[in-house]
């Protein structure tokens, strides 16, 4: 090996996500080198959801090794790493072991997985308490938050919520596991569980913070008093800005395990879509990209694009938006406030829509025999249709189609669990195009769903105008452009597509010292890749225009027969 390739230095980021843990190696220029991903188990039955931190961590060490094999790095280049993962909650006892939260009694079963639906009961609950920390969660608190999730074990699993010694989101329960230091992130506790980090602010970033931001008042007026005693012991005494170096860096025990180095700095975790955001919100194209206007970062909007998506902006002030998560201070970008939107179904819903109708199961077959997903193949069968039909532009095949996108709820920004999704136009056609086209509406009522939140978000002060997307549907090329045309804003793509990965590996380069603050590693190791316009033609404008009005008045119809059949059994 040439001595420049000895020297080099490399940053490790995991990402835990629902169904898998992955792992990618970055340059210091923020260019992926490598990444493997190992699969992990998932138990589902009705509205519970859960996973096992054991079978987690084994997948995140076959992830790790992967990696660095596929990316030919050796142990000493790694010079720092860092943890996002799905915003789960982990249950463990004072040893460390798993501890149920399963109905089950399954041991290994010890996580409610963030998707899981349920506490609806115990957040309708905490929400009627109207307490001031619930203001800066969109004034309600969501069943996927941890305060209800909490209440609904304690209530509901008594021996395990006596044995359990430490409550903790997934990817800082990832570091505690690598560190052995179970300092908390300001991410996962103000966004997940009503930390209110501003109670920092007057503080210097690199301080490594005692808990200061739990409103007791909160946890004992809905029945959890007792995660208050032993200074928060069990849900964080100690929180830490995103990056900041934990512990000791990885134990010896956790390094030989991901056959790492003893002592490498492991970075203050992220939730994965916050680390989606960190990958890629400074991905700015040459043109602007190094403008010293600290607040062009506020006119931006990521659209962390998976199973489900999050819409996340910055401010540099606070701003309260009803029905829309936070303002979280320090959340993502330390001494900027996050707003977080959100849709819970939305690669999900499309999975759904295909894997349910009669013709998925053709086009998936037609798909395969070309080597094309699923996607690619009816993005290939619209085209043809429209040139077909002499349509005026792809978008007006769905003119009779119309979906609510709501199929696991609305959180944002609504903020309506209860809210259900809603088709409206179906016939007894089953064929591939009559799935193709519910395929495109459902595209479109995803996309109307965004534009409402930028909407309803620029109403209350924020200036978003730009959009930036990421993960596995932001490769989908029809479902960007829809976005781009629905929202009128441009859309700008990341060189690196794994904006994941490169978010956990930014932390990993702040833990390691290579950069003193999270945002100047951002403006190092984003970058852009392609821009999607908006369509200029008026026609398209105007036919999206009308198709959101019959978006947004769905729901109202929702309700009014929510409220018709609520007297009907009154």
């Amino acid at each position: 090996m040439a001595s420049s390739e000895q020297q080099r230095s490399v940053f490790l980021g995991v990402d835990v996500g629902t169904g898998s843990a992955r792992a990618g190696i970055f340059d210091e220029n923020g260019k992926l080198l490598g990444s493997a991903s190992s699969p992990i188990q998932i138990w589902k039955e009705g509205d519970c959801i859960e996973q096992s931190s054991t079978d987690i961590w084994h997948a995140v060490c076959a992830a790790v090794k992967s990696a660095c094999s596929v990316a030919t790095v050796a142990p000493e280049e790694v010079i720092g790493l860092g943890f996002a993962a799905t915003c789960s909650l982990v249950a463990v006892d004072a040893d460390g072991s798993p501890v149920t939260v399963s109905w089950s009694g399954d041991a290994r079963r010890n996580i409610i997985v963030w998707m899981d639906h349920r506490a609806v009961n115990q957040a309708e609950r905490i929400n009627s308490s109207k307490s001031p920390v619930l203001q800066y969660c969109g004034g309600a608190l969501s069943p996927e938050m941890q305060a209800p999730k909490l209440l609904w074990v304690k209530e509901n699993l008594k021996e395990s919520w006596s044995m359990v010694c430490r409550w903790m989101d997934l990817s800082d329960w990832l570091a505690y596991r690598a560190t052995g230091d179970d300092t908390r992130s300001l991410c996962t506790t103000v966004c997940k569980w009503t930390y209110l980090g501003h109670a920092h602010m007057d503080l210097p970033e690199s301080r490594d913070m005692e808990a200061c931001g739990w409103d007791d008042d909160f946890w004992e007026e809905i029945g959890l008093g007792d995660l208050v005693e032993g200074h928060h012991s069990k849900i964080g005494r100690s929180v830490a800005f995103p990056g900041h170096p934990l512990g000791s860096g990885l134990t010896p025990a956790a390094a030989m395990e991901l056959g790492l180095l003893a002592g490498t700095p492991v970075g203050t975790s992220l939730i994965d879509a916050h680390a989606g955001g960190v990958g890629v919100m400074e991905s700015i194209p040459d043109s602007d990209s190094k403008s010293e206007d600290e607040d062009a970062i506020t006119s931006r909007l990521v659209l962390v694009c998976g199973t489900s998506t999050c819409h996340m902006a910055v401010s540099k002030s606070k701003l309260l938006v009803p029905g829309v998560w936070g303002p979280f201070w320090s959340a993502m970008v330390p001494e900027y406030w996050l707003t977080e939107g959100g849709q819970s179904a939305t690669g999900a819903l499309l999975d759904y829509i295909v894997e349910s109708h009669l013709a998925g199961p053709l086009v998936a077959n037609r798909a395969a025999s070309q080597s094309i997903s699923v996607y690619e193949y009816m993005n290939k069968l619209l085209a043809s249709m429209a040139q077909d039909q002499n349509a005026p532009f792809l978008s007006a095949l769905t003119e009779d189609l119309h979906v609510l996108p709501d199929f696991h709820g609305n959180r944002s920004p609504i903020a309506d669990p209860k809210s259900k999704g809603m088709i409206c136009g179906l016939t007894l056609d089953t064929s591939e195009k009559c799935l193709t086209l519910l395929y495109l509406a459902t595209v479109q009522g995803i996309a109307y769903g965004t534009r409402h939140i930028i909407e309803h978000c620029n109403s209350h002060g924020h200036k978003i105008n730009t959009l930036l997307a990421c993960g596995g549907l932001a490769k989908n090329a029809l479902y960007i452009q829809e976005h781009a045309d629905i929202t009128g804003c441009p859309i700008i793509l990341p060189r690196e597509n794994e904006s994941v990965l490169l978010g956990a590996a930014i932390l990993g380069a702040v833990a390691s010292n290579k950069y003193t603050t999270l945002h100047s590693a951002m403006k190092a190791l984003n970058a852009a890749g392609r821009v999607i316009y908006p369509s200029k033609d008026p026609k398209v404008k105007k036919y999206h225009d009308s198709k959101y009005k019959i978006f947004r008045s769905l729901y109202e119809q929702q309700l009014l027969h929510r409220s018709i059949m609520a007297q009907a059994l009154s």
